[in-house]
């Protein structure tokens, strides 16, 4: 279990992050897993926990926060925004804890704009997968689209 440092702890980070437009809500969460559970990244990575990010957010832990890698591992899928009780709009927490971390040097400045092109990829890869299951299901031949699905993500890959 990970220890916390009490003298490392910013008691005003929380407000920092609420001050910010996207953000206003995430003093909301109490906690109850709703973001996690419904998480896609958290079903193949242990490591990454919403809820972890959040209390440690509101613990003001802002230097383990924004120094961390797993800011960058959400794919910004919006299912925990929509599913939370309290409206505390993770995804948008997430984007303003981004724009912190490069704002203020604890990530270089081109990681903002890699993760963006990383999710515009995933999405449009999504799309093609998914029209490529379709026409599996109808029972068609979907290899075109498979030829599609591998040269977007050659080409996005090459991007980054």
């Amino acid at each position: 279990m990970e220890q916390i440092d009490c003298a490392k702890m910013n008691k005003d980070f929380k407000y920092e992050i609420a001050s910010k437009p996207g953000a206003e809500y995430f003093q909301r969460c109490f906690s109850c897993g709703t973001c996690t559970a419904s998480c896609p990244v958290s079903e193949i990575d242990e490591n990454f926990n919403p809820r972890l990010i959040i209390r440690k957010a509101l613990l003001g832990m802002k230097e383990e926060l924004l120094s961390s890698e797993e800011l960058w591992h959400c794919v910004q899928c919006y299912t925990c925004y929509a599913r939370c009780p309290q409206d505390v709009r993770f995804t948008d927490i997430m984007k303003v804890l981004r724009d912190m971390a490069t704002e203020e040097g604890y990530a270089p400045k081109s990681m903002a704009e890699k993760a963006e092109a990383i999710d515009r990829m995933i999405q449009k890869l999504r799309h093609k997968v998914t029209e490529y299951v379709w026409q599996v299901q109808k029972g068609k031949d979907p290899g075109k689209l498979s030829d599609e699905i591998k040269k977007h993500l050659a080409s996005g890959l090459k991007e980054l």
